[in-house]
């Protein structure tokens, strides 16, 4: 543990406390990620834009995303 940076912050009690600073390295990708390579066919790649409207825009969501009252 002693290898992580740590960083104090105030907790919402106001006591002082230690928690885990960025632990990444800083810096921008080399070569961009095209999300097209990923897929095989139109079938797939129709179907990830699907999922990614209904995420967003839907008003029936699953899983842990799901409230019983909006936001």
């Amino acid at each position: 543990m002693s290898d992580y940076p740590l960083e104090e912050k105030t907790s919402f009690d106001g006591k002082k406390v230690k928690v885990l600073g960025p632990t990444y390295e800083e810096g921008k990708p080399e070569t961009p990620i095209d999300w097209r390579q990923k897929l095989r066919n139109r079938e797939e790649m129709l179907s990830y834009l699907k999922t990614g409207e209904r995420y967003w825009f839907s008003e029936d969501w699953y899983g842990s995303e799901k409230r019983k009252t909006k936001a």
